[in-house]
């Protein structure tokens, strides 16, 4: 099994590259583990404090199930991947079963963060795109699905998202094999990753 962790800060284009790597392999040989998924549990918090957290922090998610996740993937066994609802600000009660498959990636704006879980990982790749694009993509994307106005996602930009990704997410590109420069946009060296993957994946 080929274990492989991809980070990089949010609308950087992570999605764009597990999707081409994916679509590179063979049918039915990718599990994607989104970072996403693995928020906190917070049923024992009232409504407004749950929308007080602040899910760009290390600390809003829950490291240990998702390193017990991995490991139980890794080593064979399917795992109850939880789900989780960005309007209600919790896990639903609902889960994805996930069954082993020879290449499970960890995709997510911290997955590089947590030294256990990179110690599993047989590659880690870092989506880098600059802060403008990432801007622009998070509005898009917040406006359309998440129902936020356009001032609301450019003061939690500024007040959130950018503070986080300088503080917690940018430094763990040290950590990376590979860094994909353009994020989504770079199809030369997506496919050059793609190949080298292909090379790492029994067949």
């Amino acid at each position: 099994m080929t274990i492989i962790g991809i980070a990089g800060g949010t609308g950087s284009g992570k999605t764009t590259v597990v999707r081409k790597i994916s679509e590179a392999l063979p049918p039915h040989y990718v599990a994607v583990i989104p970072l996403d998924s693995y928020y906190n549990d917070t049923s024992h918090m009232t409504e407004e404090e749950r929308h007080s957290i602040n899910f760009d922090h290390p600390d809003a998610f829950d490291w240990k199930l998702l390193h017990r996740h991995v490991n139980e993937l890794r080593h064979g066994n399917a795992v109850e991947q939880p789900t989780y609802s960005y309007l209600k600000c919790n896990r639903l009660p609902e889960t994805i079963h996930v069954e082993p498959k020879p290449v499970i990636i960890i995709e997510g704006i911290m997955t590089l963060l947590n030294k256990k879980l990179r110690d599993l990982m047989d590659l880690k790749i870092y989506v880098d795109t600059d802060s403008d694009e990432r801007l622009i993509r998070n509005i898009r994307r917040d406006t359309v699905e998440r129902g936020r106005t356009v001032d609301m996602v450019v003061d939690r930009y500024l007040d959130v998202l950018k503070p986080m990704h300088e503080q917690f997410i940018e430094p763990t590109k040290r950590f990376a094999d590979v860094i994909i420069p353009q994020g989504g946009e770079n199809t030369k060296g997506i496919n050059i990753l793609c190949k080298y993957i292909e090379g790492l994946v029994p067949r």
